[in-house]
C-alpha cells in the first residue's frame, strides 16, 4: 500500500545531518568509476591489454598520493 503524503514522516534538520563527504562520496565514486571505464577503453582501442590499463590507473594514484 502505497504513502499518502500526510503518512510519510519528515526529519527535521536538527536530527538529520549529512556531512559534506557523506553527500558527495557516491558522486565521487561515480565519476572515478566513469572516468577509469573510459580510460580503460580508450587504451584497450589504443592496443593495451585491459590489465596493463588497469595497471597503469594504479600506478597513477599510487603518484597521485605519494605526491
Amino acid at each position: 500500500m502505497p504513502f499518502s503524503a500526510s503518512e510519510e514522516q519528515v526529519i527535521p534538520p536538527d536530527e538529520h545531518i549529512l556531512t559534506v563527504q557523506e553527500a558527495l562520496e557516491p558522486l565521487f565514486q561515480k565519476l572515478e568509476h566513469d572516468a577509469e571505464t573510459r580510460l580503460v577503453e580508450a587504451a584497450v582501442h589504443a592496443g593495451w591489454s585491459p590489465y596493463e590499463a588497469l595497471h597503469a590507473i594504479v600506478q597513477l594514484k599510487k603518484q597521485d598520493v605519494a605526491t
